[in-house]
């Protein structure tokens, strides 16, 4: 092996290693899911449906480079898929997939849901090798009951290639108490649109952004304007009749944000680029009382960027109990 490859794979375990110890800290883990998965190369999206049928698949070992696990020299798309039993969930109130780090790009599927993606496929390539993938899991797309599965669509341009490292598994917040996540998939849109903050508008067929992550680390590259998110939630019933919160993490650069319609809060110091630190505030925004509706409620959250990075880009993201709330910010 040559000195170079060497030290590339010294920094990445050093750099993988560290960033773990520091993210994976709040969570308990109730499942592992180091082991054999289902894996074939290529790429067709049926893979996603949780009817496919994979028993004819390969089994590789997760985590660990595909190259390493008999497909040396490969690079392009493939997909894994791993089975579990949902008894490890039931009565949890959230739930978090670790799938540790994966070389270069991935799309995720728990029971054919969409729940997430880190990085960006071809044509508008962009790499996130050593970001950690940590996806939210709606309960509402587990089944406790029974069979679950996740399919992961990878794509890789060089090196090993796939989930290659990590403390892969199901993790459940035991803290999260008075604050309920909002981190995951979100609607997102580039421009200005007075009709965009009310509740009833139809986004259906707009794309969908990760919350939080930067513009740039999508497939939106123009900065310097506006763009806007939108989220359809429901109140847990542990919060119903609380006062609370909307938490926003911190937003690059500008935000006016609306739930319902109705115009909560915003963040602007009125500076230029280069002066202003509106970047750096946590939003923790007091939600008007009787506001909220018994099912579906819709934020909407306009982000201007005067210049460079953009976006919802660091949490906390979520609901949260008032008198709590600054809690959640010092513990995240």
């Amino acid at each position: 092996m040559e000195r170079r490859e060497i030290g590339w794979i010294a920094v990445v375990v050093l750099l993988l290693t560290t960033t773990f110890a520091t993210s994976a800290a709040s969570l308990d883990q109730v499942l592992s899911l180091r082991g054999y998965w289902k894996f074939t190369i290529g790429d067709n999206m049926k893979y996603a449906s949780q009817s496919y049928d994979d028993s004819s698949w390969e089994e590789i070992y997760v985590p660990a480079q595909w190259e390493d696990e008999g497909f040396h020299g490969y690079d392009g798309y493939a997909w894994y898929r791993k089975h579990f039993d949902g008894a490890a969930i039931k009565g949890l109130s959230n739930v978090v997939l670790n799938l540790g780090y994966i070389d270069d790009v991935d799309y995720v599927y728990v029971n054919g849901h969409f729940i997430g993606y880190t990085g960006n496929f071809p044509p508008n390539f962009y790499t996130a090798w050593t970001a950690l993938r940590e996806y939210n899991v709606p309960l509402e797309y587990l089944n406790p009951d029974g069979d679950n599965v996740i399919s992961v669509r990878v794509y890789d341009t060089t090196h090993g290639g796939g989930i290659i490292s990590g403390s892969i598994g199901l993790y459940t917040n035991a803290k999260s108490a008075g604050f309920a996540s909002l981190e995951g998939l979100w609607k997102f849109k580039m421009g200005d649109d007075r009709e965009w903050r009310e509740a009833e508008f139809d986004d259906s067929d707009w794309p969908y952004i990760m919350v939080p992550s930067l513009w740039r680390e999508s497939k939106w590259k123009k900065r310097q304007q506006y763009g806007w998110y939108r989220r359809e939630f429901t109140v847990p019933e542990e919060m119903k009749g609380e006062q609370l919160n909307i938490l926003l993490g911190k937003i690059d650069d500008f935000d006016r944000v609306y739930i319902n319609g109705t115009f909560i809060g915003e963040t602007n110091d009125g500076r230029p680029y280069g002066k202003s630190h509106s970047y750096e505030e946590y939003r923790n925004y007091p939600i008007p009382d009787r506001l909220l509706k018994p099912g579906k409620n819709v934020i909407a959250v306009q982000v201007l960027d005067i210049g460079n990075d953009a976006g919802i880009y660091k949490g906390p993201v979520g609901l949260a109990i008032r008198e709590q709330s600054k809690l959640v910010l010092w513990t995240y």
